[in-house]
């Protein structure tokens, strides 16, 4: 610094200081403090304690802690960021320096004052602190009149008898398109009747079916089709099954005839078209069954979207409550079957078999199945040579398993249309998790508005707990001794065995600097040092008269005296003299 202020400046003296040297003059001048006594001055970044005799300070008894207002603040900060982490935008080091000059203060007791607010007494209330932030409450949104109902009601109803009406033709235009492939191919089949044996094959080639059966089997596909775009009946299905039974009837000839009247080759040619009408049968009733399952979601999906149309509010609540319901009723039954309603004796649900999980259709199966494997290899293979052998077949398929008990399969299908529909509907609908039988479904939080309770800053703790650093810095890390104890680190450097001189500097203890604000401070410090002091020793704890100014004001006396010329380092002493020189310079304040 000194090479800066002479060599690029040209300052032509300096004069060094501390600034709680200049603070306690200035206060002795003013009858403050005596001479004998110290000054203790917890600064920004750093805290002193420094010993006066005579009114002149001996530096080889100060003492130095790296701790001062910054690390209040900072660890202020700190804690309110953490508490308040979705305002800690709000925390700048400038409102929190605020915070700490406006509601910080020294706890006489730490431990009970901690223990106050951990039982949150009355006491701790009123001692907690409230900062309100910035906070506009949300408009309040007014209900719609009866017009604005009525007008939307109206829209919603037009909008309804349009859709309803575009469905009707697109329904009337499928009808007719049905209507008219069907005429062709009856058509067809009537000229197909009168063509000769020979002719079939070229008169197909025209027309783009390769056999009668082919004509047949799509004249009886559009009929399907045709009944199910009117919604007719089942009872309407008799002429389509008749037909389809003589279809049946010519490809399986052998079928319905005796074995008595067949011939061996017959029997065989029998067994393998049991098989196939078997299996054919079993088709048709898996197609059948799930051309009737669509008609019948057609017709529900109808009836749910006018019940929306009708009354959206209330057929969205019905929707989530029959959700919760299906959801709840599923999960239950989950855990039932991975359960089997046992216990392994401790109160506590345990895993059992696969066989006690099925139904009395599926444990049947099994049953048959087994028992068909273990007579498998005892003799001739002869299975399927009496018409009993293929209803054990169908018994065994997979085709003749029931639902479960309770109609486990059925709640579930019907869950997920559930779910789908308020997807579609309800886009703030989030379908549950599949969970587990031990653990339940997670719940989907939900959002709240924001009050004007969410935008308050409570400090209670911190009021006490960042300043009480100054006495324990080893709260913040800083593994250093507190005010209290450097005062006494301070008098035994200067005259560990002079007790007449301790007693006289702690007759007048000077507390100087921004940090020394704080309430309770004196009492505190008064407190730490008759600890450490013999009993009865004098002690008396003052506070500067402008802790903040009084150390510029004790520096402009002292630039302001007779002797401040020769109480310099000029440039010229400097050059002279060398920068080591001025490292020995100490501050010598005679006035």
């Amino acid at each position: 610094m000194a090479e800066l202020l002479f060599e690029t400046y040209g300052v032509p003296s300096v004069a060094f200081g501390v600034d709680a040297a200049f603070s306690y003059k200035y206060n002795q001048r003013r009858g403050i403090c005596n001479k004998d006594g110290l000054a203790i001055c917890p600064g920004f970044t750093t805290t002193h304690v420094i010993p006066f005799i005579d009114g002149e300070p001996v530096y080889k008894g100060c003492c130095r802690t790296n701790i001062g207002g910054y690390h209040v603040t900072d660890y202020l900060k700190q804690l309110l960021s953490l508490k308040y982490p979705h305002h800690m935008a709000r925390f700048t080091w400038e409102k929190v320096e605020d915070l700490k000059m406006e509601h910080c203060y020294i706890a006489p007791d730490y431990a009970s004052e901690a223990r106050l607010f951990q039982k949150g007494t009355k006491e701790a209330e009123d001692k907690t602190r409230c900062w309100q932030l910035p906070w506009v409450p949300p408009p309040v949104e007014e209900p719609p009149s009866e017009e604005e109902i009525a007008r939307k009601a109206a829209i919603k109803e037009r909008q309804g008898q349009r859709l309803r009406e575009m469905a009707e033709a697109k329904r009337s235009s499928r009808i007719n398109e049905l209507e008219n492939q069907l005429r062709g191919m009856e058509f067809l089949l009537q000229q197909l009747e009168q063509v000769e044996e020979d002719e079939i094959p070229s008169f197909l080639k025209d027309t783009g079916y390769v056999s009668k059966q082919e004509i047949e089997s799509s004249l009886v596909k559009v009929t399907q089709s045709l009944r199910k775009a009117k919604g007719e009946p089942k009872a309407e299905q008799t002429e389509v099954e008749e037909k389809s039974d003589s279809s049946m009837n010519e490809k399986f000839p052998l079928v319905n005839i005796p074995d008595n009247m067949l011939t061996p080759e017959q029997l065989k040619e029998k067994k393998r078209q049991l098989f196939l009408k078997t299996t054919s049968d079993g088709r048709q009733r898996a197609k059948q069954k799930r051309q009737e399952e669509e008609l019948e979601r057609e017709r529900r999906n109808q009836l749910d979207e006018e019940k929306r149309l009708e009354n959206p509010e209330l057929y969205l609540e019905q929707m989530h409550i029959k959700y919760k319901e299906l959801s709840e009723k599923v999960e239950q039954r989950k855990r039932l079957k991975t359960n089997g309603n046992h216990s392994n004796g401790n109160n506590v649900s345990g895993g059992v078999g696969r066989g006690e999980r099925l139904n009395a259709a599926q444990r049947e199966r099994m049953r048959l199945l087994t028992t068909a494997a273990f007579d498998r290899g005892k003799g001739e293979d002869t299975f399927g040579a009496k018409d009993e052998d293929w209803q054990l077949y169908k018994l065994m398929s997979k085709d003749n398993d029931d639902d479960d008990d309770d109609g486990l399969d059925e709640d579930e299908v019907e869950l997920a249309h559930v779910s789908s529909r308020l997807q579609e509907i309800d886009p703030t609908f989030a379908p549950k998790p599949d969970a587990g039988p031990s653990q339940p479904a997670p719940e989907v939080p939900r959002l709240r508005p924001l009050t004007k309770e969410d935008f308050q800053i409570l400090i209670g703790v911190e009021r006490f707990r960042c300043p009480e650093i100054l006495f324990h810095p080893n709260l913040v890390g800083i593994d250093q001794a507190g005010l209290d104890e450097m005062t006494g680190v301070s008098m035994r450097r200067l005259s560990p065995k002079d007790q007449d001189l301790q007693e006289r500097l702690t007759s007048s203890i000077l507390l100087t600097g921004g940090s020394c604000l704080y309430p309770g401070l004196s009492e505190r410090l008064e407190a730490g040092v008759r600890m450490i002091r013999p009993s009865g020793s004098p002690i008396k704890v003052v506070r500067a008269l402008d802790p903040v100014l009084d150390a510029w004001r004790g520096a402009s006396t002292y630039a302001a005296a007779l002797q401040f010329p020769r109480q310099t380092f000029s440039r010229m002493d400097y050059y002279e003299k060398g920068e080591d020189w001025l490292r020995r310079y100490q501050f010598c304040y005679t006035l």
